[in-house]
């Protein structure tokens, strides 16, 4: 029995050169950590109270704090109401509805804005932030919802509906109680996107942290006083973490029988069928079609942004693609070489160690993208002078930003991948990178394929981090947007914001086409 748990041990125990490189991957995440720590000790005690106890700061803390509440609150109510409209009301057209209320997750936060603001400067108010941060994250609250209520077990409701209960009584005492994990889950998920998001809020001269953070390196860069502003915004980014954790650790609900799986059953509209339909029509023109058309308005507007291109800018629209799409592909390349190491730590072995480096790995989800720029700026000016502005420092940086969205994806694949197959190619003398060319990747292509072609919709369209580090004469389409929306320029935007909103889009289309349906054979 002990030389039994002996065995075990030693084949649990992980491979050194695995273990240094998983390692190494978490060290560059909290690299930008230790950076600004840093340069916000360097300010003093004294200085650095005196700095952090000024109106500015607190009335950047109430406007992010107050723009949290109200949008995870609206985001919660209509990801809600939507997800129970598609998945237990009997709503005419839902083929058609369904991936309506999932699309403005593929249009990018500052293209909405752009929309929003060309339309009136009336909404660089804190009623148009709210807006567009709502209509662009409540999917996040919606999709979870959603599945949550297609995974639940329909005989409590069944059993309720026997008892006399009305749809509206069950849902309140039999359904919510059910979806708490997943409800509070998304709003978790929407409140630390709100609080990193920069684009929008920027568009929208409306005053958060980060855009007080990059006024701050803009008007003169010192390091010091940015760096103590982003570590208050990193403290309560990993707040949210920590109460994501918190929420996923103790609400879980499950089956409690293992008998085949059935669909609820839809509960009629009714009279609710003239208040429901219009309210769906109303709200995909605010959420989708007002973007999307603003976009097509500038486009063919009298002497706009199209009569522009066809005069001779079409040459920088294409470029401006071909580098959002270039760096797009090597920012999915880099950050899945980086993922793999983790996931196969962490779908392979157990252990402390193991433990620790996977959840440093994940803290990349709570640190705001200005703030790994900023970081490596610092780094690069001072220590790394030949990598400061260049393509890899940018590279690295999205690698950091997006390396917990790949390692999910990955990890799951590698978790359903049959370990006898590598076990049969080791006994067959293949080496372990042999092993993991010939028979792991292969097995877990399409979980890969699905982690390269997320991070490639977030890199493709970042906008922060690509402001701050991208070499000197590299423009992609989110700052091209940006520059020309900064100058009021709407129409010389339109075409980039087309092709961002076309981009995004159809990489998200994609994604679900090819991936969305994978299965891995047992």
């Amino acid at each position: 029995m002990s030389a039994l748990a002996n065995m075990t041990a030693h084949e649990d125990a992980p491979r050194p050169a695995l273990l240094l490189a998983a390692g190494a991957v978490s060290l560059l995440v909290l690299l930008p950590l230790a950076v600004t720590a840093f340069n916000a000790a360097s300010i003093g005690w004294g200085r650095a109270v005196m700095l952090l106890w000024r109106p500015l700061v607190g009335e950047l803390l109430v406007n992010t704090l107050l723009l949290i509440a109200c949008v995870t609150g609206l985001c919660a109510v209509i990801g809600t109401a939507a997800a129970w409209l598609m998945e237990r009301m009997d709503v005419p057209g839902r083929r058609v509805w369904a991936p309506l209320m999932v699309v403005p997750l593929s249009i990018p936060s500052f293209i909405s804005s752009y929309a929003w603001l060309s339309m009136s400067s009336a909404f660089a108010t804190f009623g148009g932030a709210l807006l567009v941060v709502t209509i662009a994250y409540y999917p996040l609250v919606y999709l979870p919802v959603a599945a949550a209520l297609r995974e639940m077990d329909p005989a409590l409701e069944e059993t309720a509906r026997t008892l006399g209960l009305s749809p509206c009584a069950i849902f309140w005492r039999v359904v919510l109680p059910q979806l708490r994990p997943a409800l509070l889950g998304g709003m978790l998920l929407v409140a630390a996107n709100t609080l990193v998001e920069f684009g929008a809020f920027a568009l929208l001269r409306f005053r958060t942290f980060t855009t007080a953070i990059y006024a701050l390196y803009r008007t003169g860069f010192s390091g010091a006083e940015p760096a103590l502003l982003a570590m208050v915004l990193v403290l309560l980014c990993i707040a949210c973490l920590a109460a994501e954790q918190l929420v996923r650790g103790t609400a879980r609900y499950g089956r409690l029988a293992r008998g085949a799986r059935r669909s609820a059953a839809r509960y009629p509209l009714g009279r609710w069928r003239h208040v429901a339909l219009p309210g769906l029509v109303l709200f995909a023109l605010i959420s989708t079609g007002v973007p999307l058309g603003v976009i097509g308005f500038w486009l063919t507007r009298a002497n706009s942004a199209a009569n522009t291109v066809a005069g001779g800018a079409w040459t920088d629209l294409l470029l401006s693609l071909w580098s959002s799409v270039g760096l797009g592909l090597e920012g999915a390349v880099l950050t899945l070489l980086l993922a793999l190491p983790l996931a196969l730590l962490a779908a392979r072995h157990h252990g402390w160690a193991v433990a620790l480096v996977e959840r440093c790995a994940y803290l990349g989800q709570s640190v705001p993208g200005i703030v790994v720029a900023l970081a490596l700026i610092s780094l690069t000016v001072h220590h790394l002078h030949p990598l400061y502005q260049s393509r890899l420092s940018l590279l690295f940086a999205y690698a950091i930003l997006f390396l917990p969205v790949a390692l999910v994806s990955v990890r799951a694949a590698l978790s359903q991948a049959q370990q006898r197959l590598e076990e049969a190619g080791r006994t067959l003398g293949l080496n372990g990178f042999a092993v993991l060319w010939r028979i792991t990747l292969p097995l877990t292509a399409a979980g890969l394929g699905a982690a390269a072609a997320m991070v490639f919709i977030g890199v493709s369209t970042e906008l922060t981090a690509t402001l701050l580090l991208a070499p000197i004469g590299t423009h992609t389409l989110a700052t091209q947007i940006w520059a020309d929306t900064s100058t009021i320029a709407f129409a010389a935007a339109a075409p980039y914001a087309a092709a961002t909103a076309l981009l995004s889009m159809s990489a998200s289309w994609l994604l679900a086409q090819r991936f969305g349906a994978s299965r891995v054979e047992a």
